[in-house]
């Protein structure tokens, strides 16, 4: 049995923060900047007018020229989902999370660990959570998100049965439940116009005709609306290891590439690294605007060069919308320990480093981690003497 959390709107109240009057009335996660210029989740109110996520912002306004466009906080809304996943966590289940506000886990090991029936996990899940969720139950995932859509705060939906069951229980239900899922969020609006107006018709469409007209997107919602679904993949309890920089003005820049290197030595310099190379990092700000911007950072190959890393790194601050107030750095995605094998050419500056490398290290060993230091030069022309340079660690 796989059981489904679903928290309506995840990204827009948290977006929202205190103003909650901005959820009663008709409003919208602004589209982010720099990417293609569509409405995120919206308000009760906003779907009223026939406003829905991600409608063209021109045609969003023109329905409901009120609406208000809330700034997307897409850090704020990663560091909240991540708590919400550990205390789900927390209970023992292995979770699935799909996006921002819809993860899936499966209950068969947790049954006889919380009281010995489904319904002791769904009451351990919604004490864990600590905050208002829908719960469904049901024999596949898009059967327990389905569930979970007609399920209150207090009252879980669970659909007992197999396959079959999960078919009956879907058949009535509006083919716009396959928005929940990427890969079929485009279909509903194409079945509509065809006349397909429910599960249950779509699953009694023949097979091949509708991977004939909708491929493999249709192939995959002719699946799910028959009651199969894949098997879950749970997620790998992640390492947080991440540096935070408070900005002593709005910086923009070289002064920003600065700061940033400052991050990046200090992020390399961590214990919990344990001399493992990066493979991903996530960039994220706070924006002087309000909001925030998130940006993750594959590498081609897993790195622990700090200057490869600003190069690879510095690109992305282009694409900050506004000027920030706080820089984070976060590894998301460790590699091997990093060697320290050169080409020839750099054969002495790599034995020359390498013996500076272990006064260091030796330094540190009688002295503490603070014993060796290096002047990074943040803003040389500052009036203010404390701003142009600052102490980063010496990796």
């Amino acid at each position: 049995m796989v059981v489904c959390v679903l928290i309506p709107r995840f990204q827009l109240t948290v977006a929202a923060g205190d103003r909650e009057e901005l959820l009663g009335q008709p409003a919208a996660l602004a589209p982010e900047a720099g990417r293609e210029q569509r409405v995120g989740e919206v308000s009760l109110a906003a779907e009223a007018f026939g406003v829905r996520a991600g409608m063209p912002l021109g045609e969003a306004l023109a329905r409901c020229p009120q609406l208000a466009l809330v700034p997307p906080d897409p850090a704020g809304v990663a560091d909240a989902w991540e708590r919400l996943i550990v205390r789900l966590e927390s209970i023992g289940a292995a979770v699935e999370p799909e996006r921002a506000g819809l993860a899936c886990f499966e209950a068969q090991g947790l049954v006889r660990l919380h009281g010995g029936t489904l319904d002791h996990v769904l009451a351990a899940a919604r004490t864990a959570l600590r905050t208002p969720a829908r719960l469904g139950a049901g024999p596949s995932r898009f059967c327990a998100l389905a569930a979970a859509t007609r399920a209150r705060a207090r009252r879980p939906q669970v659909v007992l049965g197999d396959e079959r069951a999960a078919r009956d229980y879907l058949a009535s239900l509006p083919v716009a439940l396959l928005r929940g899922r990427a890969q079929t969020a485009a279909l509903p609006e194409p079945l509509g116009r065809l006349g397909v107006e429910t599960l249950g018709e779509l699953a009694a469409l023949p097979r091949a005709a509708v991977a004939d007209r909708f491929g493999e997107p249709g192939l995959l919602a002719w699946e799910l609306a028959q009651g199969r679904d894949g098997t879950l993949r749970p997620r790998e309890v992640p390492e947080r290891v991440e540096e935070e920089l408070e900005l002593p003005e709005a910086m923009s820049g070289v002064q920003l590439e600065r700061a940033l290197g400052l991050l990046v030595d200090r992020l390399l310099a961590r214990r919990e690294r344990r001399g493992r190379s990066l493979r991903a990092v996530v960039l994220a700000a706070t924006l002087v605007e309000g909001g925030t911007w998130r940006e993750q950072v594959p590498f081609r190959e897993a790195l622990a060069d700090p200057l490869r890393m600003r190069l690879a790194l510095a690109a992305r601050l282009a694409l900050l919308p506004a000027p920030a107030e706080r820089l984070r750095l976060a590894a998301v995605r460790f590699g091997p320990v990093a060697s320290d094998q050169r080409s020839l050419l750099e054969q002495a500056a790599a034995e020359r480093k390498a013996r500076l490398r272990e006064g260091v290290r030796q330094a540190r060993a009688a002295a503490g981690p603070d014993a060796a230091l290096r002047v990074l030069a943040v803003d040389p022309d500052s009036r203010v003497p404390e701003r142009r340079a600052v102490l980063t660690p010496f990796e």
